[in-house]
């Protein structure tokens, strides 16, 4: 345990990551439950407690409630022969794209936990024309809207009035640790760093696949990138709220990095 908590950022409780590839078989996260497991103890290390296991479901991986539950049975099954006092719960990472497609009592099924809140994600293109009204959709309809990696999504970074909309409406976005280590490179990087300037991020989740590309980090990436005094805020508190459909914590004040430009959400809002 020494060697576990020595990795571990000084202020780091129960990490809760609510996004995580780590079903086995089923999507681009691990192909083999030994893998899964892999992942799982990395996840530990690394100070997370909770893990919420988000396969895709999308136009490429056409999971749905039956696939996520046998996968999510082989991997519980496995853990409950390990010593880690870690939990599992299930849910979904939805593409927008497939909502349409939906059943609604299919959809109620993958919710993240037992909310009822959707981890929504947008596609990867330049322009996003009809997510805003998705997400609109889906809170009429009674579900919290979680947005995975709007700091990722290139029609956010030319459309960044949706995003400021959407959060004003009451979706909460999940910001992916990687990209405040700059894994993804320097304008996502600074993106999500003008989203907290912005009071726009609300969550750091890991969105981890494997151990080596998408590894399960979040408490040292926010760390690194100055966000120390959020840390208990964005991984415990936050997720915490989400996963029991609660309001949202008071959000605590955050420093920045020293070495973030100023104002580039603004720039790229006047583009």
């Amino acid at each position: 345990m020494r060697q576990l908590v020595a990795r571990m950022p000084r202020n780091v409780g129960c990490v809760i990551d609510l996004h995580c590839h780590v079903l086995p078989g089923i999507d681009d996260g691990p192909a083999t439950v030994d893998e899964s497991l892999a992942l799982v103890r990395a996840a530990y290390q690394a100070g997370v407690r909770t893990i919420v296991a988000t396969p895709h479901v999308s136009w490429r991986y056409r999971n749905d409630d039956a696939t996520i539950e046998t996968a999510f049975r082989v991997l519980t099954d496995r853990l409950a022969t390990e010593d880690l006092d870690i939990e599992v719960l299930r849910g979904a990472e939805i593409a927008a794209t497939c909502i349409a497609e939906i059943e609604p009592g299919e959809l109620a099924k993958l919710t993240l936990g037992q909310s009822r809140s959707l981890l929504l994600e947008p596609p990867f293109v330049t322009v996003i024309t009809g997510f805003d009204d998705i997400a609109f959709s889906l809170m009429r309809e009674g579900y919290e809207v979680v947005i995975a990696h709007p700091e990722r999504c290139p029609g956010f970074h030319r459309d960044t009035d949706m995003l400021r909309r959407l959060v004003t409406a009451g979706a909460r976005t999940s910001i992916t640790a990687g990209a405040l280590s700059g894994r993804f490179g320097k304008t996502v990087r600074r993106l999500a760093l003008e989203m907290f300037d912005e009071q726009l991020a609300h969550s750091v989740a890991s969105d981890a696949h494997d151990l080596l590309g998408r590894p399960p980090g979040i408490a040292s990436e926010i760390e690194q990138a100055g966000l120390g005094g959020m840390l208990g805020w964005l991984t415990e508190e936050v997720p915490a709220a989400i996963l029991r459909g609660e309001a949202m914590p008071p959000r605590p004040a955050g420093r920045l990095a020293p070495d973030k430009p100023p104002g580039l959400f603004a720039r790229l809002h006047r583009r």
